[in-house]
């Protein structure tokens, strides 16, 4: 105890609450089009809880709930929806790693043409929740303390991290406009977060990129076809900088090559677009951070290339017993 007093005498309590909190959690993003996004892989206190809740409105020539973000020529989707989920940090073998759910849910609405037939409708309801687990392979020891909070510098750190959708969600095989995808899917990547500079609060930089590979279970019954998807390959590079102790901004780059469909023997397109963005963030108090970002696809001109334009909101909540302990303290 004496030596969380000594370091909390150091600093000036407010401050080391929203240090605690705001280096907090991972998010696998359902809408896979905008990526996961800036400093979602910060390592934070273990122990910490985090409830996300992300807005999102986006429209182009691909389902935005479909992970192989299969565009179809001529096709127009739009969609707004909203994403809650949980997720804890905690030490597994002396690492730290992250635990999250996530469930979407909204409304989708199309005009497709497809096979000869055109579809027009829209969707709503719930989607596949997603389960995602990360763990840390090259980087610092876990934060388990606040002493080694007031230590912490990520350098150049590498997690792995795993996520499955379950086909669970709101799926009609009457129309290929549907939120849930009536197939299993997942990804595997490899996070990477490289500390430029110094690591203090109001001038941090880092550079960090996350590739990852989909991976996609046919769907045997879509509009009554089957539809086999090639594993899509996913790359994300963001430049980020502290612009006040608690603004930051970012400069996002997302790629996206491979995952070609083929229904009932009909092939379509490999992907080969990008996407370029920007997000800034901002720590509301000591539990709540808010994020905004817009990213648009560019080298679109073709037809059969991937179309999307979208925006975000994504607000998390988060606490943790011991930084709730310190605001008592604080209080008394």
């Amino acid at each position: 105890m004496k030596q969380y007093l000594s370091a909390v005498s150091s600093l000036n309590v407010r401050n080391l609450i929203i240090i605690a909190l705001m280096l907090i959690i991972s998010w696998p993003n359902v809408t896979q089009a905008q990526g996961d996004g800036p400093r979602f892989y910060w390592k934070g206190l273990m122990g910490t809880n985090a409830v996300p809740v992300i807005g999102s409105s986006l429209s182009g020539n691909a389902n935005p709930m479909d992970p192989s973000n299969t565009p179809i020529p001529g096709a127009s989707f739009e969609a707004t929806m909203a994403t809650v989920g949980y997720a804890k940090m905690l030490p597994i073998f002396k690492r730290a790693a992250l635990v999250s759910v996530i469930v979407p849910m909204g409304r989708i609405s199309g005009d497709v043409s497809l096979g000869g037939l055109k579809y027009k409708s829209m969707a709503r309801g719930y989607g596949d929740p997603m389960l995602q687990m990360g763990i840390n392979i090259i980087g610092p020891k876990p934060i388990m303390n606040i002493p080694d909070m007031i230590r912490y510098q990520p350098k150049f750190s590498v997690d792995i991290i795993g996520s499955l959708a379950i086909p669970i969600g709101e799926y009609d095989n009457t129309t290929p406009i549907n939120i849930g995808q009536n197939r299993w899917y997942g990804r595997i990547g490899a996070p990477i977060v490289w500390q430029l500079g110094a690591w203090v609060p109001g001038r941090r930089t880092t550079l960090e990129f996350l590739p990852a590979v989909w991976l996609m279970s046919d769907n045997n019954d879509f509009v009554g076809k089957k539809m086999h998807t090639e594993p899509m390959y996913q790359v994300e590079a963001h430049l980020t900088r502290d612009f006040m102790e608690r603004l930051w901004g970012s400069l996002d780059v997302i790629s996206y090559s491979g995952g070609k469909a083929t229904i009932d023997g009909v092939e379509g397109s490999s992907l080969s677009n990008f996407g370029v963005g920007g997000t800034l963030g901002y720590q509301i108090n000591e539990n709540m951070q808010v994020n905004a970002s817009y990213s648009s696809t560019i080298n679109d001109n073709k037809p059969e290339d991937l179309k999307m334009d979208g925006f975000r909101i994504t607000i998390i909540y988060g606490w943790h017993k011991l930084v709730e302990g310190m605001r008592r303290l604080k209080n008394e």
